[in-house]
């Protein structure tokens, strides 16, 4: 898969499956079960680190899981977060983004619409495949203060058009709507060349994407109310352990 071929599946077949990962096993695992696009994502943050947000993870974390991912080789696209202020210039976008590629992505990632417009223009312009991402925007959780649903009224569904657009003429080949109004999705997703990738936006994105570990439901603290599947294999391998533990013989001491 290659970001190219990615975006000439619009329209073209069943929605395109994304999902994380943050090192060789699982990568592994969600390429032999035939997922199309793998993100090593920043939400490593909280469900592989323990931070509190993903506004702590930094360049050196992500290359470090990017490395990991990438020793298996997968067949899916593979695509690196640019962390928390990673990519506030131009320069320092262009930089990070060919650190992470040196690292073993084929594509970067970045929060944000016309706001980071140059950068991302720049990243695009020195050959590094970009995605992007709008709506809900997790390193603005700071100044957000918590997780709310963009574009349902006039000014945030104008707002999302104009970012849509700036990303289209940029010439993205993705971008994740997070937690976009079903209905400001739905048109994006009418009027983009680009594939549009949802998570907590609706059913009518080009494709859906979830952090693995809360499908698995083996996310630490906290499952987000739009993963549908609920297979509590925390709970089965929590009983796996137990059940080890409790299969152990006391030492025979003579």
């Amino acid at each position: 898969m290659t970001a190219a071929r990615l975006r000439s599946l619009k329209g073209q077949g069943p929605p395109i499956a994304a999902l994380t990962a943050y090192d060789y096993p699982l990568t592994k695992l969600l390429d032999r079960a035939g997922v199309p696009l793998i993100l090593v994502g920043d939400s490593l943050g909280m469900v592989v680190l323990g931070y509190p947000d993903t506004t702590l993870v930094t360049m050196a974390d992500m290359e470090h899981h990017i490395r990991a991912a990438a020793r298996a080789r997968p067949r899916a696209l593979l695509v690196g977060d640019l962390p928390y202020r990673s990519y506030e210039t131009p320069e320092a976008a262009v930089a990070n983004a060919r650190r992470l590629v040196a690292a073993g992505a084929e594509a970067v990632k970045a929060e944000g619409g016309g706001e980071i417009l140059p950068q991302i223009r720049a990243i695009i312009a020195a050959g590094i495949p970009f995605m992007g991402h709008i709506g809900m925007l997790p390193q603005h959780i700071l100044e957000e203060g918590k997780y709310r649903v963009k574009g349902k009224d006039d000014a945030g569904r104008a707002k999302l058009l104009a970012d849509a657009a700036a990303l289209a003429g940029a010439g993205v080949f993705a971008v994740v709507l997070e937690l976009v109004a079903p209905s400001v999705a739905r048109e994006i997703t009418a009027r983009s060349p680009f594939v549009t990738i949802g998570i907590g936006a609706g059913p009518d994105c080009d494709g859906q994407i979830l952090v693995t570990t809360d499908l698995f439901g083996t996310s630490p603290d906290f499952i987000p109310k739009h993963v549908a599947l609920r297979p509590d294999l925390a709970g089965k391998m929590r009983a796996v352990v137990q059940e080890w533990i409790a299969s152990l013989t006391p030492p025979t001491l003579s």
